[in-house]
């Protein structure tokens, strides 16, 4: 069995939780780059996630808050599924991963931090990620800022990919 080891992951699951949800809340402002919206589409956005299990993490999530896939309309979901496709083109070519996790979970007992407001996780693995430091040292390398890679991120979907 594999294991994606993300320690810093620890400060999102012990914070105090803000009201409200802010894949509602976030997409209202106009704010893409400080909230790292990468992407609207006419139904679905593009969000990076600010704790993330590797470099390059992005959800996909409908506006409306929806809590599972069974609740989404059909161009809900059809878009949806369109922009996991393009997050793969833009993560494969910005940041040339070997692998990706994409998924889903629904319901707190999934592994859903977020339960209310369903969306799709896009992880770009490589071999060796989960190295030695976050086991020995209880710390994950990130080689790149979160902002540097919006920029590089928001440009490639800028582009069309």
């Amino acid at each position: 069995m594999e294991h994606i080891w993300a320690p810093w992951r620890m400060q999102f699951i012990r914070m105090k939780k803000p009201k409200g949800c802010f894949l509602c809340e976030n997409p209202r402002q106009s704010r893409d780059a400080q909230n790292y919206i990468l992407y609207r589409g006419d139904k679905n956005f593009v969000i990076m996630n600010s704790y993330p299990y590797n470099p390059g993490h992005l959800m996909v999530a409908p506006y409306r808050h929806l809590a599972s896939v069974e609740d989404l309309s059909e161009e809900e979901r059809n878009e949806h599924f369109e922009i996991v496709n393009r997050c793969v083109r833009v993560l494969r070519e910005e940041l040339n991963p070997e692998g990706f996790n994409i998924g889903i979970n629904l319901g707190k007992a999934a592994g859903a931090g977020i339960t209310g407001h369903i969306h799709t996780h896009i992880v770009p693995r490589w071999h060796g990620d989960a190295n030695f430091m976050p086991v020995l040292a209880d710390t994950k390398v990130v080689p790149e800022a979160l902002v540097e890679a919006y920029q590089r991120l928001k440009n490639k979907f800028r582009q069309g990919a």
